[in-house]
Order: structure tokens, then C-alpha cells, then sequence
């Protein structure tokens, strides 16, 4: 038998009540490692407890940016998620995914404390 093979995909929101400083563009800055781990713990949460929940690895936070333009009131998070995918298992179905993220945010607008800009999310695209 083959291994399942661990496939990755992306997850991006804005979160409008974190404003964009200096210190999230540095991954060194303790701001940036605090929001990480934050970050990392809220989506594994999520994650876990979705369809994909069996076989969910993790979330590892690469990137925050500011908000769509230049708008430095949001702050704009990119995720990268990986899952075992057994041979001969179905796509990641993104848009189930993306309905699952939705209705878990109370409509993509609550992640933990954060507040999301209903209109920001992305899974996998």
C-alpha cells in the first residue's frame, strides 16, 4: 500500500480589527511569533473540527500584509494547511471547505477575537 501523501493549501482572510504595524512584517519581532502562534491555534481549531477534521495536519501562518490598498487598519493573513490525502482520495473540495470556514466565523466575520472582513476569504484561490 502507498503512504498518504500530505497536500498543502492556502487559506487568506483580513482581519479588520488588527492594525498593520512594522513589527508583523518581521518574523523575528515577538509581535509577529505571538500573532503567529495565535493565528496557527484559531485555525487548527477550525480545521480540526471540519470535514477534513480526520486528516487536518496543521496551519502554519507565512505572511501577514496590510489590507486591501494600503489600508494599515486590517491586516491581511496568509495560511499555509496541510492534510494526508490517502491515494485515491477525492480533491480537497474547497468550496465545502470554504462554506465549512464561513459558517464556523459566524459568516467570515469572527475568527477567535478577531473580527474578518466577510468579503477576504480564500481557500485555496
Amino acid at each position: 500500500t502507498t503512504a498518504a501523501a500530505l497536500e498543502r493549501f492556502t487559506v487568506n482572510f483580513t482581519i479588520t480589527n488588527l492594525p498593520y504595524t512594522s513589527d508583523l512584517e518581521n518574523p523575528d519581532s515577538a509581535k509577529f511569533r505571538a500573532s503567529r502562534r495565535v493565528m496557527n491555534m484559531l485555525l487548527d481549531r477550525l480545521l480540526k473540527d471540519s470535514s477534513i477534521g480526520p486528516v487536518f495536519q496543521g496551519c502554519e501562518t507565512t505572511d501577514f500584509r496590510y489590507g486591501p490598498g494600503s489600508d494599515r487598519d486590517q491586516t491581511r493573513v496568509d495560511a499555509v494547511c496541510t492534510y494526508s490525502k490517502e491515494p485515491g482520495a477525492a480533491p480537497l473540495d474547497r468550496v465545502g471547505l470554504y462554506h465549512q470556514v464561513s459558517n464556523k466565523t459566524r459568516g467570515i466575520t469572527q475568527l477567535g477575537p478577531y473580527s474578518l472582513d466577510k468579503d477576504s476569504l480564500y481557500v485555496n484561490g
